[in-house]
């Protein structure tokens, strides 16, 4: 029985992948310095990781009726390496200074050259090592060696993927300027920063390499878009309430970034006039103490909100299931997908 994303001998040829694929992709140049930086990012993503789009994207394929070979643990290898690239913006983006338990790109390559500009040198690196990351899943995606026709039509879903995820991130940005996000506006977000990539677009690549009629691609979406916002919903919960040891990021962050997350907008919802004053007080600010974050999590248990976003994970991850039951599907794959759905939307790291 598949044991969903913490399966070790997938997780193993994925990463025995991604390292193969690397060391064929070192410096042009001679300049130690620039070797360290590509030493950097290749301990990246390496590092850690669930390597949950590349399982989703393996079992799309065979769920589409593809054999297990090497040709789909290098396609959807190529997901493991468009997701560090994007991790590492966001990470500049968000100021954050751990992932995965360990400093992020941007705080290592700040490190590696400490002085009165090493802040701006580590982020303004940590872009160009996202970007070069982000142009090497394009790469090792076209060199997986899987037929033209089945590969343009999964270069297509990519292509879509990658232009969703950033306009969501995009989205999710300016929801920190708008006071008061709704609770359907932070689900926007979530829909296309999260769930469409994280979960709907991986199954479908997966499934159009292996040559999927329109009719299982939409089952793919109609199971992989209510269980990629359970994902994000649970990660809001993580991010709140988690602890670091077990997250790899410090439990302070959201807060501090004051994250417009369905959480909060329930919360801000159901608040009474003074709990809604503290949140909008205290929710956002970088310096928020460890003492404060208390009092906002007390709030977001006492309002209900907690219990809500509970509420609608159960609720997606039994649409999910239900999408994925009507699903023409092969029986390995709706199996490997069904314990996915459980350990996604409960997972606690």
């Amino acid at each position: 029985m598949p044991l969903g994303f913490s399966e070790p001998s997938l997780g193993s040829r994925i990463d025995r992948s991604l390292s193969a694929f690397l060391e064929t992709w070192r410096t042009p140049l001679s300049d130690p310095d620039v070797a360290v930086a590509y030493d950097v990012l290749h301990a990246f993503v390496l590092g850690g990781g669930k390597r949950i789009r590349p399982q989703l994207c393996y079992w799309g394929w065979r769920g589409a009726g593809g054999d297990d070979c090497d040709e789909i643990i290098t396609a959807a290898a190529a997901l493991e390496l468009c997701h560090a690239g994007l991790l590492i913006h966001d990470d500049i983006m968000d100021g954050s200074e751990l992932r995965r338990g360990r400093a992020t790109v941007h705080k290592s390559l700040e490190r590696l050259h400490p002085g009165p500009g090493a802040q701006v040198f580590g982020q303004a690196g940590g872009i160009l090592l996202g970007t070069l990351s982000l142009a090497w899943s394009d790469a090792m995606l076209s060199s997986c060696g899987i037929q033209p026709a089945r590969l343009r039509a999964a270069h297509r879903l990519f292509d879509a993927m990658r232009t969703e995820v950033i306009s969501g991130q995009y989205l999710d940005m300016l929801a920190q300027l708008r006071a008061g996000a709704s609770v359907d506006q932070a689900l926007t977000v979530i829909r296309y920063k999260t769930a469409k990539y994280t979960v709907e677009r991986p199954l479908q690549i997966g499934g159009a390499l292996a040559g999927a009629d329109a009719g299982l691609l939409e089952s793919y979406s109609r199971f992989g878009v209510p269980l990629g916002e359970a994902f994000q919903l649970r990660d809001d919960l993580l991010g709140t309430f988690g602890s670091a040891a077990e997250t790899g990021k410090s439990a302070l962050d959201d807060l501090r970034e004051g994250k417009h997350t369905v959480l909060i907008a329930h919360a801000l919802r159901r608040a009474s006039a003074a709990q809604r004053e503290h949140l909008r007080r205290w929710h956002g600010d970088p310096e928020l103490s460890e003492e404060r974050a208390t009092e906002l999590r007390q709030i977001l248990r006492d309002t209900g909100a907690v219990a809500e976003v509970e509420d609608m994970i159960a609720g997606r991850v039994r649409e999910a299931v239900a999408a994925l039951a009507e699903a023409e599907i092969k029986p390995d794959a709706s199996a490997a997908l069904t314990v996915l759905a459980d350990r996604l939307a409960h997972r606690t790291r």
